[in-house]
This record gives structure tokens, C-alpha cells and sequence, in this order.
């Protein structure tokens, strides 16, 4: 049994909080005494309702699961409040995928290496910029990294910003995969970025971003990445609107393509820029610059937030057609759609 996947809901919901928690505890470590196999391929565990009264068991199973390192993916999702996770889950040596949910991530001093990590997805975690830096840094095989953070808790405000994408994407050099959302989109793109890294990013193939087209910082931090990652294939970015920034409808002047003339992307094949609200103009000599430049585009999708009033979308429409613009890609369709008014929970990409 290469996967097991333990939920709250195993239990039957009528059940008293003590007799839940039995339940589930009960069960968890019945089934792991019982494996017999040599490993552990997965180990996710979902308990939205009973995080805190289980702790002190939650850590027995991770010391558990940490004497041989048989587990290779573990995933906990706890509900809405934090969990700090002990320092038994820093023993799971052999992980080579960690995906959390809000939880409280500090590693003890003796911490020393997740050697074999390839994958990291944090959603709603609580960690400083400092932490953050120092535990990357020690995962030399990171290839997938989703930073995800819907509410303005995260830790960076309180550490204060000493951590940026240039000291990020320095500690993880054989990076295929980044998915950032806008809170951590605001804090790591402090001060802006050049119109190159110091070393390229040879092996990043896919880029998800957040990004506010008001926010200077934002906009060069997402080109400089472009422009060092000569293999990418899929560029997504899902925008948002800054209230702090008045929103303007012409193109913004402090985006100057024109420095950016020498940008190849030969290896591009998907481009994406969805929920847009405002800014239409500069949304749109953005998705003509990189059409220019990727000869093997096959789609350019531009996604349209309902507030977005009809007679904005037909101008963009008309001038689309009525003033051609250069495609490397002939081949290439250019895609525009309106977001169907309805609620959707933040995604997490998958390889």
C-alpha cells in the first residue's frame, strides 16, 4: 500500500470531539503497525476539525514515520487556524515532496538537510523571510516551488523584507517550476529587479505569477524572470488590482519594452494573462511583445474579469483586428474569454 490518505471525515460526524479524535488516532497508527511494505510513497493528511486535539499523536506518527524514512511525499493540510509542526517532521529525511497547509514552519537549529526535497508547496504558511531563505538553501534538488498565501498574515511583514527573488531563485538553481501568489508577489519583488539575473535559470519551464500592472516592482521582477529563462513553456499571470494605486486606463509609462528587445522565447509554447480588470492597454502591448517573440507559441489566452465593461472589451477586439500586430508564430491563436461570474478558490498547478 504505496499511498495512505487519512481525513477527519473517516470519522462519522456525529461522533463527540474525544471519540473523533480517538477514532482517527485509533486508525492512523493501526494501519501504519500493520505496513509491511518497504515504503511509504505517500502520507497525507487532511484533519480541517481536529488539528488541535490531536498534537501531541500527530507527532508521535511523524516520529513514527521518521525512523526509516520510508515516507517520500507528505502532505497536512490542517483547517484555518496554524499548527506549528514539531520538530519530529524536520526527521523525515528522505521527503522528497512537502506540501503544507497553514501551519507554522520553523525548523530547529539542528535542523540540517531535506537533501532529497524536489517538491515544496506552502499554502497559507506562517514563515519568516529569514527561515525561508535559510530552508531553501538546504534543499539543493528543488525543482517545484508553489508559494501561496491568501490572507496578509504571512510572516515576511513581521520579519521585515530581507528576502527577495534574487535570493530566492540563487538557492534553487535546478528550478522547473514557480507558482507565486500576490502576498508573497508583493514582499519578494521589494525594490525591483534588473533586466537580467546574475545567472539564468537554464532549467525553469513553467512560470505562475500574480501581479499587480500598477506596481512598478511587480512588473520588472516578472520580466527579469522572463528574460533569464530562455527554456520556458508556460507563462501564466493572474492579475490583481492594488488599492493603493489608482487604477489607470493607458498604458502605463514606467514599462519600457523596448529594453527588452533582445528577450527570445523560443521555447514557449503557452501564455496566459487572466483576471484582467484594468489596464487593458498595457495588458495588451504586453501580450504583443511576447507574441513577437515566441516562434513556437500555440496559444495566447487573455481573460477577462466580469467587471470589465463590453464596450472596453469591443475596442480591444476592434483594434486587434483593425491594427496587425507581429507574430513569430503563425501558427499561434490568440485566445480572449470573460471569467464566468462565479467564486473560485486559488489553484494549485501541478507539474
Amino acid at each position: 500500500m504505496p499511498k495512505l490518505v487519512f481525513t477527519d471525515n473517516l470519522v462519522i460526524a456525529h461522533y463527540p470531539r474525544t471519540m473523533k479524535k480517538y477514532k482517527l488516532v485509533n486508525a492512523i497508527f493501526h494501519v501504519l503497525l500493520l505496513h509491511n511494505g518497504p515504503t511509504i510513497l505517500v502520507f497525507d493528511c487532511c484533519v480541517n476539525n481536529l488539528v488541535f486535539e490531536i498534537v501531541s499523536e500527530f507527532e508521535q506518527i511523524l516520529s513514527y514515520l521518521s525512523r526509516e524514512n520510508k515516507v517520500k511525499e507528505l502532505t497536512f493540510h490542517n483547517g484555518y487556524r496554524s499548527y506549528k509542526l514539531p520538530a519530529s517532521f524536520f526527521s523525515l529525511q528522505g521527503l522528497k515532496r512537502i506540501r503544507l497547509k497553514y501551519c507554522t514552519f520553523e525548523p530547529p537549529l539542528t535542523y540540517n538537510r531535506f537533501s532529497c526535497l524536489t517538491c515544496l508547496v506552502f499554502i497559507n504558511v506562517e514563515v519568516s523571510a529569514q527561515m525561508l531563505r535559510r530552508f531553501l538553501s538546504m534543499c539543493p534538488l528543488l525543482e517545484h516551488i508553489q508559494l501561496i498565501g491568501h490572507q496578509k498574515r504571512i510572516d515576511f511583514v513581521k520579519g521585515g523584507n530581507k528576502f527577495t527573488f534574487v535570493d530566492l531563485l540563487q538557492c534553487v538553481p535546478l528550478l522547473k517550476f514557480l507558482n507565486i501568489s500576490k502576498y508573497y508577489m508583493k514582499y519578494l519583488s521589494a525594490g525591483g529587479m534588473s533586466h537580467k539575473l546574475p545567472t539564468s535559470l537554464f532549467h525553469l519551464e513553467n512560470l505562475y505569477l500574480s501581479v499587480c500592472m500598477t506596481d512598478k516592482n511587480q512588473i520588472s521582477s516578472a520580466l527579469c524572470m522572463i528574460r533569464s529563462s530562455p527554456l520556458l513553456v508556460n507563462i501564466v499571470f493572474k492579475m490583481y488590482d492594488n488599492k493603493k494605486f489608482p487604477v489607470r486606463k493607458t498604458s502605463l509609462n514606467f514599462l519600457d519594452l523596448e529594453e527588452y528587445l533582445n528577450l527570445n522565447l523560443d521555447h514557449l509554447e503557452i501564455f496566459e494573462i487572466r483576471k484582467i480588470s484594468s489596464n487593458i492597454p498595457l495588458v495588451m502591448d504586453l501580450v504583443k511583445f511576447i507574441m513577437a517573440k515566441s516562434p513556437m507559441l500555440e496559444k495566447a489566452r487573455i481573460e477577462l474579469n466580469p467587471n470589465v465593461a463590453f464596450d472596453e472589451e469591443l475596442k480591444m477586439l476592434r483594434d486587434m483586428l483593425l491594427l496587425p500586430f507581429q507574430r513569430a508564430s503563425h501558427s499561434a491563436k490568440l485566445i480572449v474569454q470573460r471569467k464566468k461570474n462565479c467564486y473560485k478558490k486559488d489553484v494549485v498547478y501541478d507539474s
